[in-house]
């Protein structure tokens, strides 16, 4: 139950008055990969919506004979998006379909259709991107491997609803705040440009530049991997850190899986991860390499660890190298079938690292690390401002 003396409504309650109001997509039968064009219709996907926004990129099509006989999954500007299979939680404004009257939603989506007349627009996007609404979603969705959740809990979402007054009191605060965040967002963004910009200036482009000797990466570093097993998770244990924890530069642990405390001691025979060493994802969206900087409690998987033993090379000099697009060089100079991304450990191990003068490297950390303690002050107030401007009655389900 929400706590509140404002009313309580579901989502369905103020959606429009009609028959394809809040739907979801087409099962997988009836959208098949040859249904794809080169134009046409748009189709949706789960990658369009990031961070609670809606961007119209990648996108597929379909014929319009096809649309018509999905017309049922139609979504148009201004109606709302809800992940239904998989990263739940996430919802949208489609705000923008590049000129096209319309799109089609796939089976992992849904989409509601709001009447405006009945809550402010801004009040409600903010209430469907809360810790209340995020906490009821995920929490409704099914314990697989792929989380689901059923159209039916979408259209239960509760609603907290002041007046229209109020909504629009509290969304003109919010709206205010959120300037804020994203001018610390772009302070933030520009240190990481110049943190690059700082390394092609010292080094130049490691794709072209030929003026340092190369070496292969397991010449002058211990490069390992993490399990290769699949461990049994339970309720409480040690993290077992994956592709899918290595967020924004940082471990994000909020989603992660736990393992016994055997599991955690076999593993780390092997792919024990200290401070200091490199850890990066191998699978999937390869790259984002991380330093870690405080001691680990946990234990890795699918993911590549390069631990520093040589005088030759600085970690935070091969971090922003491997952060480069020197990686997507090597990716594609390495490239194999199939539709998911993998960079093998041999591939990594026989990666040519140029390495510039032991000096020029510590002068380059010694850079980073001023950027990065002006970076840490700005995300310490981009984090007091999100939580400062929660949604005063949004604090749980």
């Amino acid at each position: 139950m929400i706590r509140t003396k404002y009313k309580v409504l579901k989502l369905e309650d103020i959606a429009v008055n009609s028959k394809n109001a809040i739907v979801d997509g087409p099962f997988g039968s009836a959208l098949k990969v040859k249904d794809y064009v080169d134009d046409g219709i748009p189709v949706l996907q789960g990658k369009n919506i990031s961070n609670f926004q809606f961007n119209f990129s990648d996108i597929r099509y379909i014929t319009p004979q096809k649309a018509q006989e999905l017309i049922r999954s139609k979504v148009e500007v201004g109606d709302i998006l809800f992940v239904k299979i998989g990263s739940i939680g996430y919802s949208a404004e489609v705000t923008d379909l590049n000129g096209y009257p319309f799109a089609i939603i796939p089976a992992n989506l849904a989409k509601v259709s709001i009447d405006y007349s009945k809550v402010d627009k801004n009040y409600l996007l903010f209430w469907l991107r809360s810790d209340t609404v995020v906490n009821y979603l995920k929490k409704n969705a099914s314990k697989t491997a792929q989380p689901a959740l059923s159209l039916g809990k979408i259209k239960q979402i509760p609603v907290v609803m002041p007046s229209l007054e109020t909504q629009k009191k509290i969304s003109a605060v919010l709206l205010k705040a959120q300037e804020l965040i994203d001018k610390r967002k772009a302070q933030i963004e520009a240190l990481d440009q110049l943190t690059q910009s700082v390394f092609l200036e010292m080094f130049g482009d490691p794709v072209t530049n030929k003026t340092w000797e190369r070496r292969p990466l397991k010449d002058i570093a211990d490069v390992r991997d993490g399990t290769h097993d699949s461990p049994k998770y339970v309720p409480n244990g040690y993290p077992l850190v994956t592709s899918k924890n290595i967020k924004n530069g940082k471990i994000d642990l909020s989603n992660v899986n736990y393992i016994s405390e055997e599991d955690f001691i076999n593993i780390n025979k092997r792919s024990k991860v200290d401070v200091g060493d490199i850890i990066m994802p191998m699978i999937g969206t390869i790259g984002n390499p991380i330093i870690v900087d405080e001691q680990p409690n946990f234990a890795i998987k699918n993911v590549a660890l390069i631990k520093f033993n040589n005088p030759l090379v600085v970690n935070i000099y091969l971090k922003y190298l491997l952060d480069s697009h020197y990686l997507d060089y090597i990716l594609n100079k390495n490239k194999r079938g199939g539709t998911q991304k993998f960079l093998s450990l041999t591939d990594i191990r026989n990666m040519e690292i140029p390495l510039p003068p032991r000096d020029l490297q510590d002068k380059f950390s010694e850079i980073v690390k001023k950027i990065d303690s002006q970076k840490s002050i700005l995300h310490k107030s981009l984090r007091e401002l999100e939580k400062k401007f929660q949604l005063p009655h949004a604090k749980g389900v």
